[in-house]
């Protein structure tokens, strides 16, 4: 019994309790990642086993939805992860604007899984899609301003809390806003690449992973303890559960690096002779990793037409039917981006009116 007003132990760890509840149950609601990365690279093969559904993958259709829960202690609610995948590789990047807005934003993430076995491609649809997520970051940022001018400052905060802000290598990292992880998928099959070539693969996107303010891991559906590091991942964003300090930089092995543990010294410089090593067109350290890399492994541009200018925008290949199919199919794009949209947002509500989310 409670006296003077005074509350009883019971009383205390009940309203504990349900503070707690509230807390998971916000978290649940707010958690969400979105899948991005190279065309038939396992996108929604790791999403399937992180999901522990025993179902074959199809090939996924612009941008899909699904969420995954999970009980956390002896509480009847459930955390829920919302999970975005955007498929099309590099194509539909516009579609972005659907999971990254200004209500998501605070609690948004993004993992970019790249082919290993294609290094052929690997610059160039990385470095795509980087600049279409950083740029609808940097839109919806711009659109919450009015409501919170904080907004960068916290998003900056939280990057550098992840990095940690004493870090030695602080004036060359420019963090990505919201919490970044680079997958090489198919570690099976570049694992039997030359040394040589998996090194170059191995130390750029390091480089790249570190100066984003990234995770980097290596992953293959073929090897269990790359599933279950993938599993790792996707619940330390979904969930929030611990990420692990475990580090693994050899290029012989499956890489392994948290956000904030590598280092610019140990990556060491660009595969370029020492008498290229600042000459060329190179202005940023990032430019003189892409001379690196791609004078290695020149990127494939006649197969992907996204990898050149657009030709239906040039006047010189204007085709009346053609011209005219192709804004019919832009406009079916769009409406099918707006029932993307609905849909997500039908599932959110069907997943409050369960219970699941609050």
């Amino acid at each position: 019994m409670s006296k003077g007003g005074d509350k009883s132990l019971w009383d205390t760890a009940i309203d504990e309790a349900k503070l707690a509840e509230e807390d998971e149950a916000k978290a649940s609601e707010e958690a969400c990642v979105l899948f991005v990365g190279s065309k038939n690279a396992g996108k929604t093969s790791i999403i399937l086993r992180f999901l522990d559904r025993d179902e074959a993958p199809k090939p996924t259709t612009a941008l899909e939805y699904t969420f995954g829960r999970r009980a956390r202690g002896h509480n009847i609610a459930k955390d829920v992860g919302h999970i975005w995948e955007l498929g099309g590789g590099t194509w539909l990047t516009k579609l972005m604007d659907i999971p990254i807005n200004t209500d998501t934003i605070l609690y948004t993430s993004m993992i970019i899984v790249l082919d290993l076995s294609l290094p052929n491609e690997l610059w160039f649809t990385m470095e795509k899609l980087l600049n279409a997520a950083r740029t609808q970051v940097d839109a919806v940022v711009a659109a919450t301003n009015n409501i919170d001018p904080e907004i960068k400052i916290k998003l900056k905060k939280r990057a550098w809390e992840r990095l940690g802000q004493d870090h030695p290598d602080k004036d060359m990292i420019d963090p990505f806003l919201i919490p970044l992880c680079i997958i090489g998928s198919k570690y099976d099959l570049f694992q039997d690449f030359d040394s040589e070539k998996r090194k170059t693969v191995c130390k750029t996107l390091r480089f790249v992973a570190h100066t984003h303010g990234a995770s980097l891991q290596f992953s293959s559906t073929k090897q269990e303890a790359l599933i279950n590091r993938s599993r790792n991942l996707i619940s330390h964003f979904v969930f929030g559960t611990p990420m692990g300090k475990t580090i693994q930089v050899d290029h012989n092995k499956p890489l392994l690096i948290p956000a904030g543990l590598d280092l610019l010294q140990q990556i060491g410089t660009p595969p370029l002779p020492d008498d290229e090593l600042g000459m060329g067109l190179a202005r940023t350290p990032m430019d003189l990793w892409k001379q690196a890399f791609t004078s290695i492994f020149p990127q494939e541009n006649t197969n992907n037409p996204a990898m050149v200018d657009d030709p239906a925008k040039d006047i010189q290949y204007a085709e009346g039917t053609v011209d005219s199919m192709r804004i019919q199919k832009n406009e079916e794009l769009e409406r099918y981006r707006r029932l993307c949209e609905r849909r997500a947002k039908d599932a959110r509500q069907q997943a409050m009116n369960e219970g699941l989310v609050y």
